[in-house]
C-alpha cells in the first residue's frame, strides 16, 4: 500500500520551514554565483560591463519567468494527485507536463533569441553597452530548454516532499558555475564571454541532477503517447498559461524600472544591477516559499483538508515576516562593507545603501504576494494570480516610478517599485482570504474563474 502523502499530517510551520530553508540554499547557491559574477565583472573596472548585465539581467528574468510558470503547473498537478493518493495519476503529470513544458520552452526561447538586440534597445542599452548585452545573451538563451527541464523537475520532487534532492539539483548548478566562472572570466580573459558559458554548463548539471532522482526514487516517468499528451493538456494549460502571464508580469514591470533607471546613467542601472542581484540573494528563503507552500496547500487541498490549508497559509505569513526582519537587519549592519565590495560610489553607493534597509522591509509584502500566488495556483485559482501580478507590475508599478522619481531621482525610481508591492500584497492577501472561505464553505467559484471548471472536471473525475 503507498504511503500517504507527506504533507498531510505533521506540524505544518515545520513543514514550511523545512522545505523553504532546504529549497533555499539551492536557490541560494545559484543567486549566490550571480552575486559573485557581478563582483567579479565590478573587479573588471568597466561599468559598461556592469550595466550590460543590468540590461541582460532583465532579459533572462523575463525567460527565467517562463519557466517557473511551467513549473508551478508541473508542482501543482502532482502535488493534487498525490493528495488524492493516485499515483499514476501523477507519474503522467509529471511526464506530460516535463514534455510540453520543454516544447514551448524551445519555442519561446527561439522568439527571445531573434529579437535580442531589440528587446535590449528598448530597456534602454545603448552603444558598446547593447553589444556586450546582446553577445552575453546569444550564449545563455539557447540553453532555456535546460533550465525548463531542472525547474520543472525541481518542482516534480518538491511536491513528492523531496526538497533536499531539488536543493541538491541548485547546489551543483551553483558549484559548476562557481569553478568555472573565475576559470573562463579571469583566467581565459573572456569577461562576459566567460560569464555566459559558466552559466550554460550550470544549467546543463541542474537537469541533469534534477530528473535522476525522479527516476531512481519516485517512480520515474510514464512512456508517453499521444492519447496521454492529449487527455493532459487541457489541466496543464489551464494552470501553466496563467501561471506563466503571472511570471511574466514581473520582468515586464522590471523592465520598465530598468528603463526608467537608464535616465540616469550607467552608473545608476550598475547599482540596481546590483540590488537585482542582492535581492534573490537576501531573500532566497522567501523565493524558495513559494514553492515550497504549493505542494503543502495542494496535497491538504486534494484531500480536502481546508483547514490545513488555511493553517498553511497563515504559518507561511508568519515565517515570511520572521525571516524579512532578520535580513533587514543583517543587511543594514553590512550595509557599507556589502557597498565596498562592489566598489561602489556616488549614486551607485546610495541605491545599495537604500535597498540595505527601508526597501529590504519591504519585501515583505513580496512575500506576501508570493504566498498568496502559491494559494492561488494550487487551489484551482491561477488566473487570480495573474490578476494580482500584472496590477502590481503595471498599475503598481508605472504610475509610482514616475512620481517617485519625479521626486527623489534615482532612488525615486527603486521607491516607487516597493510602493506598488505593499499595495498589491494586501490586496492579494484579502483574496487569497476569499479564495479561501470559498473553498472551504462548498461556495462556488467566482465569475471571472468559470474557465477553470474544465480543469477540476478533468483533473477530480482521475
Amino acid at each position: 500500500m503507498a504511503e500517504p502523502a507527506k504533507f498531510l499530517q505533521g506540524n505544518l510551520f515545520r513543514h514550511i520551514s523545512v522545505m523553504s530553508l532546504t529549497a533555499s540554499v539551492g536557490l541560494m547557491a545559484v543567486f549566490a554565483v550571480d552575486f559573485i559574477d557581478m563582483i567579479f565583472i565590478s573587479m573588471l573596472g568597466k561599468a559598461e560591463l556592469a550595466a550590460a548585465v543590468g540590461y541582460a539581467g532583465a532579459i533572462l528574468f523575463f525567460t527565467t519567468s517562463f519557466g517557473i510558470g511551467m513549473a508551478i503547473a508541473a508542482g501543482a498537478l502532482v502535488a493534487r494527485a498525490l493528495g488524492e493518493g493516485n499515483e499514476d495519476l501523477a507519474r503522467s503529470r509529471a511526464t506530460n507536463s516535463l514534455i510540453y513544458a520543454v516544447i514551448f520552452g524551445a519555442i519561446f526561447a527561439a522568439l527571445v533569441w531573434v529579437n535580442l538586440r531589440s528587446l535590449a534597445a528598448l530597456l534602454g542599452a545603448t552603444g558598446h553597452t547593447l553589444d556586450l548585452a546582446v553577445s552575453y545573451l546569444q550564449i545563455i538563451i539557447p540553453s532555456m530548454p535546460l533550465l525548463i527541464i531542472g525547474m520543472v523537475g525541481g518542482a516534480i520532487l518538491r511536491a513528492h516532499g523531496d526538497a533536499r534532492r531539488a536543493m541538491m539539483a541548485t547546489i551543483w548548478g551553483g558549484v559548476v558555475n562557481a569553478i568555472l566562472d573565475p576559470i573562463l572570466i579571469f583566467g581565459l580573459d573572456l569577461e562576459l564571454t566567460g560569464a555566459a558559458l559558466a552559466s550554460v554548463a550550470a544549467r546543463i548539471t541542474i537537469a541533469a541532477v534534477a530528473l535522476l532522482p525522479l527516476i531512481r526514487h519516485h517512480g520515474g516517468f510514464t512512456r508517453p503517447d499521444a492519447g496521454g499528451l492529449a487527455r493532459d493538456l487541457p489541466p496543464v494549460l489551464t494552470i501553466a498559461v496563467p501561471a506563466i502571464l503571472t511570471q511574466l508580469a514581473t520582468p515586464v514591470g522590471q523592465a520598465y524600472v530598468t528603463r526608467a533607471m537608464a535616465e540616469y546613467g550607467e552608473d545608476a542601472v550598475a547599482g540596481m544591477a546590483i540590488v537585482g542581484r542582492m535581492t534573490p540573494l537576501a531573500f532566497g528563503v522567501l523565493f524558495a516559499l513559494s514553492g515550497a507552500v504549493g505542494p503543502i496547500i495542494g496535497q491538504n487541498f486534494g484531500a480536502k483538508r481546508h483547514d490545513r490549508v488555511r493553517g498553511a497559509f497563515r504559518d507561511a505569513l508568519i515565517f515570511t515576516a520572521i525571516v524579512v526582519v532578520l535580513i533587514t537587519a543583517i543587511l543594514f549592519v553590512l550595509r557599507e562593507p556589502i557597498a565596498g565590495l562592489f566598489s561602489a560610489t556616488g549614486i551607485t553607493k546610495e541605491l545599495v545603501f537604500l535597498f540595505c534597509g527601508p526597501l529590504a522591509l519591504a519585501f515583505f509584502f513580496n512575500g506576501m504576494l508570493f504566498v498568496s500566488n502559491a494559494a492561488f495556483n494550487n487551489l484551482g485559482h491561477p488566473f487570480y494570480s495573474t490578476w494580482v501580478n500584472w496590477g502590481r507590475h503595471t498599475v503598481g508599478t508605472i504610475p509610482m516610478v514616475i512620481l517617485f522619481a519625479a521626486w527623489l531621482g534615482a532612488p525615486g525610481v527603486l521607491i516607487g517599485q516597493a510602493v506598488g508591492g505593499v499595495v498589491f500584497g494586501l490586496i492579494s492577501l484579502w483574496l487569497a482570504f476569499r479564495v479561501m472561505r470559498n473553498e472551504g464553505d462548498g461556495s462556488p467559484p467566482e465569475p471571472f474563474t468559470r474557465d477553470l471548471r474544465l480543469f477540476q472536471v478533468l483533473h477530480h473525475r482521475r
